[in-house]
């Protein structure tokens, strides 16, 4: 699976890549909202995963711009991936056009690489 990692904490960025790469996925990686959509502009993603509180284009910004640029392009998957919890965010998300919603303090990474493999039914 080709995942790009949209998160503006490198910690968290580069510790999802890492267990995203050790399950053997190829995995770019954005600092920002901005950077992202450049990105999906150039490249076909299985999977985007998303923080929603980022400098600049926030996380519902950046999902209503790369849903609607990669429209036909269906098969990309967008999974919030925040720590964010309130259902009013995740109504949000999923309005927006979120395939998934995952609260980062309730998951370990593993378990986020297997809820990501899930939604897009991937193993």
């Amino acid at each position: 699976m080709h995942i790009l990692l949209v998160d503006d904490d490198s910690f968290l960025r580069d510790l999802y890549a890492t267990k995203f790469k050790e399950s053997g996925h190829e995995v770019d990686t954005a600092k920002n909202g901005e950077e992202g959509l450049e990105k999906i502009k150039d490249n076909n993603y299985d999977a985007v995963l998303l923080d929603m509180v980022m400098p600049g284009i926030d996380g519902l910004e950046f999902l209503e711009s790369a849903v609607q640029a990669k429209n036909a392009e269906a098969q990309t998957k967008f999974i919030v991936l925040t720590n964010q919890s309130e259902d009013s965010d995740k109504a949000a998300a999923e309005k927006s056009g979120a395939h998934g919603y995952i609260v980062k303090a309730e998951s370990i990474p593993s378990d986020v690489v297997k809820k990501v493999e899930s939604i897009c039914h991937v193993k």
